[in-house]
């Protein structure tokens, strides 16, 4: 289907390919990967006609269809579904032609709109628009009704409709949610033609690619299997090639050391020469070159006691429209929680209202002494000043603060050296996002709420945002279509639906079972059946934490308020007043008798959970 040969490709003077070579065979579905900035779109540019290579070829089996999203999101008075329809220009040709030709012409039209399947085409295109979160009223809808990131979707879908030979695609999941992903993943595992794809969501590439393409130092190498199979064969190979030079270099000491001991001695002169001309001829092997490690490191406030955050039926919306209802619900500061939901149902609303952004209409919303809810906004990147610097946007904001210590906050976000004082509109997707994150944590929180913080990240960082979350000793509120990020890091699943938020009784596995089982339009209201084993050790920690925490959590509630009531008690018993009625001191005592055995028994049963946690992430750390 495919082949660059010798590819060279330079833009604006930085060489991104130098005699890179790639096959992509026809009917299979290659993920790109590689770090940020290394030049994987411009590689899809060039593959679609945008670019020109500055030298090499790149060949394209005769006749093939290329697809790509359009960068620009459409838009005007035209609806979602006329917008796909009329991507398909051939149809939209014949059956303007087909009013009015005449009886042969108008055979051969017929024929033909049998041929592409012309009749079945709207079911396709409203059943691929479903697919991407457009429920029937929205298909009708006018598409600058919509955001730009809904229109976005339009595009894909109408590439998608297309089903050209080879099908391009750059980070399609950024504009979904973890709803539309889902439906993605699976239409594009059915693919019947060729992919190519770039993607920084793990679970996505494993999924989905039959071969990685890993861009490198301006070259392409090709590994079979999926991302996983990937990482896997190329640390064997970096392991293999280090051993490889260990090896040389023993060799090399080896002959260097013969030849310098008998150089200059007759008997062994002729020896040590050939053993010079031997080492002479022995290419050395390069130490391999390794990408830096990314690093996150997320500071975290003092943290108050629980709850932090507890609502009882609250109400939020704008203006008029009540977005979220019925919400009684409580935070802690153990808690890491995901929300699921498809966009539009209310998960950035009520991410605002945790972080006070969106006062309740009605109902009691009642936050812990001290709590500080640090919120990355999911459009936060566009609202940097593209003229400051990363040093700059911190100085606005703690302009007394000394700039050793912010240019240190910044190095916790790898934002080091030249890369703070670098404008804003020079930084790439991803260390814009590390610039938002430091802004979000210039007060460090104990509340993180991340709504989409991953769009720009590689899965290099994204590995590491895992870590330092992790890390991160107060509570954690996260919308994310990356579900990798969601199983790592999140041990409670909460859905936002028919608006409100309940709790989810199941794992991610189990949603994505239930969505797939589900048409896209439907509430899903109960999860399908847990599968019988965990998917990886993560998800079985996860499993095996979650009731342990929420034990925990149980025990530690009923020891407060026992404690509570036995207080009550002293309190009346050390009133005088009490002592008046002798069957009252009788009852009051007996009380605190019992009391005092259920507080030892909530105690221990608190004790006993917290201690199963700790066992069980010790033995994890550990692994």
């Amino acid at each position: 289907m495919l082949d660059l040969v010798d590819v060279t490709l330079r833009v604006a003077g930085r060489p991104l390919l130098e005699g890179a070579s790639l096959h992509l065979p026809a009917g299979t579905r290659m993920a790109l990967v590689g770090r940020n900035g290394t030049g994987k779109t411009s590689l899809l540019r060039l593959i679609a006609g945008e670019l020109q290579p500055d030298a090499g070829t790149v060949r394209l089996q005769a006749g093939a269809r290329i697809g790509v999203v359009e960068q620009e999101a459409p838009g005007g008075t035209r609806t979602p579904l006329e917008v796909v329809l009329a991507a398909d220009r051939e149809r939209a040709r014949l059956l303007a032609e087909r009013v009015g030709a005449d009886p042969v012409r108008g055979a051969e039209i017929e024929e033909r709109l049998r041929a592409i399947g012309a009749d079945a085409a709207p079911a396709r295109a409203a059943r691929i628009l479903r697919g991407l979160g457009f429920d029937e009223a929205a298909q009708a809808r006018p598409l600058a009704s919509f955001s730009g990131g809904w229109r976005m979707r339009v595009a894909l879908a109408s590439v998608l409709f297309l089903e050209p030979d080879l099908l391009l695609l750059d980070e399609p999941t950024n504009h979904l949610d973890l709803e539309a992903a889902i439906w993605l993943e699976e239409h594009l595992r059915r693919y019947a033609r060729t992919l190519l794809f770039v993607s920084h969501d793990r679970d996505f590439l494993n999924a989905v690619a039959q071969k990685v393409c890993h861009l490198h130092g301006g070259k392409l190498v090709v590994y079979e299997g999926n991302y996983d199979a990937f990482e896997r064969q190329r640390r064997e190979k970096l392991s293999l090639h280090e051993k490889l030079r260990e090896r040389q270099e023993a060799e090399r000491a080896r002959i260097a050391a013969f030849v310098a001991r008998f150089r200059y001695k007759a008997s062994k002169a002729r020896q040590a020469q050939s053993r010079l001309k031997m080492l002479e001829r022995m290419e050395p092997i390069a130490r391999a070159i390794l990408e830096p490690e990314v690093h996150f490191a997320l500071p975290c406030g003092r943290v108050p006691p629980p709850p932090l955050v507890s609502m009882e039926n609250v109400r939020v919306g704008y203006g008029e429209t009540i977005v979220l209802d019925r919400l009684s619900l409580r935070i802690d500061p153990d808690d890491r929680i995901a929300l699921l939901g498809a966009n539009g149902n209310g998960k950035s609303t009520f991410a605002k209202l945790l972080a006070g952004r969106l006062a309740p209409r009605s109902g009691a919303l009642t936050c812990a002494r001290g709590l500080i809810a640090g919120h990355f906004a999911q459009h936060q990147i566009e609202e940097l000043d593209p003229e400051a610097t990363a040093l700059e946007h911190l100085v606005r904001l703690r302009p007394a603060a000394p700039e050793r210590q912010l240019r240190e906050l910044l190095a916790r976000f790898g934002l080091v050296q030249e890369r703070a004082t670098t404008k804003a509109k020079h930084l790439s997707g991803g260390e814009k996002t590390r610039l938002c994150l430091c802004l979000v944590c210039l007060e460090p929180p104990n509340l993180l709420i991340l709504d989409e913080p991953t769009n720009h990240l590689d899965i290099d960082s994204r590995e590491a945002l895992i870590e330092a979350l992790n890390a991160f000793e107060g509570a954690l509120v996260l919308i994310s279509h990356d579900r990798h990020l969601v199983e790592a890091t999140a041990d409670r699943l909460w859905l936002v639906a028919a608006g409100t938020v309940r709790a989810f009784d199941g794992d991610v596995d189990d949603y994505r079972r239930l969505l797939l089982a589900t048409s896209s339009d439907r509430e899903p209201d109960r999860p399908a059946p847990r599968s019988a084993t965990p998917r990886n050790s993560a998800a079985e920690r996860r499993a095996r934490l979650a009731p342990l925490r929420q034990r925990a959590r149980a025990a530690e509630r009923e020891f407060e308020e026992l404690t509570s009531r036995r207080a009550a008690i002293e309190r009346e018993l050390a009133d005088p007043a009490l002592y008046r009625d002798g069957s009252a001191v009788a009852a009051r005592g007996r009380e605190l008798a019992d009391l005092v055995e259920k507080i030892a028994a909530a105690e221990a049963r608190w004790l006993e959970a917290e201690a199963e946690i700790e066992a069980i992430e010790s033995r994890s750390s550990a692994a």
